[in-house]
């Protein structure tokens, strides 16, 4: 086998959706060498578990991280147990309150198991911060800390707006590149995925492993998954789409993305290939309908989270509930305890991230109980006047919530 050739092929497969490669001739090298050594290298990806919640924008850097486990590298997961307490900056415009332990190893638990829908758990390398940070020193961290200048980690975007702006910046915060750079010096990455959101964190890694006499790992960038709303996707925003969330919703939610997001989807979640991803586009431009384009892609996604052919089973559900305008067998059930307005009830059932949202929709005219449109997100739901059944709240044509009585 040609080492070289080798390295390209691989190269360019791993390519594919990524944002940059930083810098891309080092990875090559490192490829070519894994080949003539037969040696794997290792490729770091840290999860910081502020939150059991995942969303599949949170898993493209895990579906990258498989790749390189199918091309027999070395999947390192690191669970930032001590980062998570600090919580990532990067474009927050406010500190973070700090988390527990124990909520973090609860996180941690959770997240674990969502990833390891696509991640190969039995060839995975599963790390903890706690396995150096919990006997780290003094003056350990101080050494760590001076390894960084104020004025390099002020050229963090977040960090320099924040202080431009006059808002308060924790010392603890800033340390927060420092300590993600430390994990790749201690399990002697080769390479580090991350969103674009990351560049600084990694190549600070980079840098770390340079000043400590180590090989320096590449940096791999994966661009940010779009919600549904066009925006990156967010729980905060409540454009996302939950990796536990069941095969059904999920299917609903890829159908309500924009057709323009397709494209994103199938290179970023699918893995296609840009051939594959240009033939869907010039299927598109040869009239199909847009429709029968999205059914395959949601089909695609929902199998990847939750096993082959739970895409085509949701599909008939979806086709079945919203071609025919059928209620879904399995509607989620929100019990109602006492009197409330129609808004905090869809917020507090999760139909809406907020109560100005529901109100919104309720405004838009999306909201309906049974087939009667409501238009007033004041009006009381009151559990003694619920029929026996329960309520069927729908907003839009995809979600559905029976409202029962406690």
């Amino acid at each position: 086998m040609n080492a070289r050739n080798e390295a390209e092929r691989q190269l360019r497969l791993l390519e594919r959706g990524c944002d940059e490669v930083v810098p891309r001739e080092a990875l090559l090298d490192k490829l070519e060498r894994s080949v003539e050594s037969g040696t794997p290298l290792r490729v770091k990806l840290g999860i910081d578990p502020t939150g059991s919640a995942v969303h599949i924008g949170h898993m493209v850097p895990i579906g990258k991280m498989r790749q390189f486990q199918d091309l027999g590298h070395t999947a390192v997961l690191i669970i930032g147990d001590y980062t998570a307490s600090i919580g990532d900056p990067t474009g927050r415009n406010a500190e973070r309150p700090p988390l527990s332990m124990e909520s973090v190893r609860l996180n941690a638990e959770r997240y674990a198991e969502q990833v390891f829908r696509v991640l190969d758990g039995a060839k995975a390398e599963l790390r903890r911060q706690s396995e150096w940070y919990g006997s780290l020193s003094l003056a350990e961290l101080l050494g760590l800390a001076g390894s960084f200048s104020l004025a390099q980690l002020l050229a963090h975007e977040t960090f320099r707006k924040r202080y431009d702006d006059g808002a308060r910046v924790g010392l603890h915060e800033l340390l927060y590149p420092a300590l993600q750079a430390y994990d790749s010096v201690m399990v002697g990455a080769d390479v580090e995925l991350g969103g674009t959101d990351q560049r600084f964190n990694i190549l600070a890694g980079r840098e770390l492993q340079r000043d400590r006499g180590l090989d320096a790992q590449c940096a791999m960038l994966m661009p940010l998954l779009p919600g549904l709303d066009g925006r990156k996707m967010s729980k905060s925003f409540g454009n996302d789409i939950a990796v536990d969330a069941g095969p059904d919703e999920q299917f609903a939610r890829v159908m309500a993305i924009a057709d323009e997001a397709m494209a994103a989807f199938r290179g970023l979640v699918l893995l296609e290939s840009p051939e594959e991803i240009a033939g869907a586009a010039s299927r598109l431009e040869a009239g199909e309908n847009p429709m029968r384009l999205k059914l395959e892609l949601a089909a695609g996604v929902v199998d990847r989270f939750n096993g082959p052919g739970s895409g085509e089973a949701a599909r008939a559900a979806w086709e079945r509930r919203f071609s025919r305008r059928e209620t879904p067998d399995e509607v989620p059930v929100y019990r109602c305890a006492r009197a409330v307005d129609l808004r905090s009830l869809m917020r507090d059932a999760g139909l809406a991230p907020s109560s100005s949202e529901a109100a919104r929709l309720v405004a838009q005219g999306a909201v309906y109980a049974g087939d009667a449109r409501l238009a007033d997100p004041s009006m009381l739901v009151v559990p003694g006047e619920l029929p026996d059944e329960g309520l069927v709240i729908r907003v839009g044509r995809r979600r559905f919530l029976r409202v029962v009585r406690d």
